[in-house]
């Protein structure tokens, strides 16, 4: 049984804990019991518009994992987060560095406080957590899946992620010297009666001067839990996942494109560095690479947009730098939502086909055929 956010916070303000870590109680059967499938992979799919799209895990795309790298593995319970862990090197985020986090079930990584809040809220959420949210959503592991975490400076991972950096953004001469990893595998939804898993992961880095954020998409599969009134079949519907990063003041955050909507299952085919299922992020003086946050939403270089509904403020990205001026759509256009912004789509117009004209020049007919064609 879910205990409702205000109660949670009510019970944090008169000394039972904070408000993002109340214990939660779970009375739900596991459908999962005695299942020996839990290795095998699935497709993930969804309705939009009329049409449908299907989204292929991406096999390579996360850094290796598990307890044989000496992984550790969050609590298996509803809304669970891992202790506090403190880490060998201080970490910056949002020209903040911290020493301690949380590793938590529903998709995310904190900093102050442990966050078992299972319904997403929008970003910007006002208050002292800090957050870093790959896939913020109703996440059940008693049901099925695992979260792992480690700090590492391993020498082959950091080479990987060196390499890695080094052809997304090869300008940047990043060597990595300290990783903390964070996967979600096969993680199911609250309330599941389906096998719908999701895998992602966030890897924090840094060379000491500079600090990223990698999130890794391998397979996404739903969006929301029950409790947050998703669908049990389709893990759909609801108040649907958030992803990015939030710090609380209501002036550093950021939302990748999809949030909270049917679209954050792209999240495994989109990327701001032309690499499907991955997103990189500069934290200690938050930065996209491959174009411009604007209203906290991401925007991409050298691509026009409109800012609004109204299509009235055309806007483009260039340098890290968003310019913008007055500009409608033609009267041959409508105002469409596309992504993060909207653009000008061009009403197609149905093409005149000309019918042929007769000839004037008609055979006469017989007196014959004009009395059989009068009898028919």
């Amino acid at each position: 049984m879910k205990i409702p956010l205000l109660l949670a916070v009510i019970i944090a303000i008169f000394g039972q804990g904070s408000a993002f870590s109340v214990p939660f109680l779970q009375d739900q059967q596991n459908p999962y019991e005695n299942d020996d499938s839990s290795e095998e992979t699935y497709t993930a799919s969804y309705q939009h518009d009329e049409s449908s799209a299907s989204y292929q895990k991406n096999d390579n795309i996360l850094y290796p994992f598990g307890e044989e790298y000496g992984d550790q593995t969050t609590p298996v319970e509803d809304d669970g987060c891992s202790p506090q862990q403190h880490l060998q090197q201080e970490f910056m985020f949002f020209e903040k560095s911290y020493k301690c986090l949380y590793v938590c079930n529903n998709g995310v990584i904190s900093f102050n406080d442990a966050v078992s809040q299972y319904t997403p809220d929008p970003f910007p959420v006002l208050g002292p957590v800090k957050i870093i949210a790959p896939y913020w959503a109703d996440v059940d592991n008693e049901l099925g899946g695992l979260v792992y975490f480690r700090e590492t400076q391993d020498p082959s991972i950091l080479q990987k992620i060196t390499a890695d950096m080094g052809r997304h953004l090869p300008n940047l001469h990043y060597v990595a010297k300290w990783a903390y990893i964070a996967t979600w595998h096969e993680v199911v939804f609250y309330g599941a009666a389906v096998k719908k898993r999701n895998t992602f992961q966030a890897v924090l880095t840094s060379d000491g001067f500079q600090y990223f954020v990698i999130m890794n998409y391998k397979n996404i599969q739903w969006t929301t839990g029950t409790a947050s009134e998703g669908d049990p079949h389709t893990g759909m519907g609801g108040t649907q996942a958030q992803a990015g990063f939030n710090t609380g003041d209501n002036v550093h955050y950021f939302n990748i494109p999809g949030s909270r909507t049917n679209e954050v299952l792209k999240v495994v085919s989109t990327s701001n560095v032309n690499h499907p299922g991955r997103w990189i992020f500069e934290v200690n003086r938050f930065k996209a690479p491959g174009g411009c946050i604007f209203q906290a939403k991401f925007a991409s270089e050298g691509v026009p947009f409109w800012k609004d509904s109204t299509c009235s403020t055309k806007c483009l990205c260039r340098d890290n730098k968003v310019t913008c001026l007055d500009e409608t759509c033609p009267s041959s256009s409508t105002c469409e939502q596309s992504g993060s912004f909207f653009t000008c789509q061009i009403i197609e117009q149905p093409q005149l086909v000309e019918e042929p004209q007769q000839s004037t020049d008609e055979p006469q007919q017989s007196s014959n055929e004009q009395q059989q064609n009068s009898c028919s």
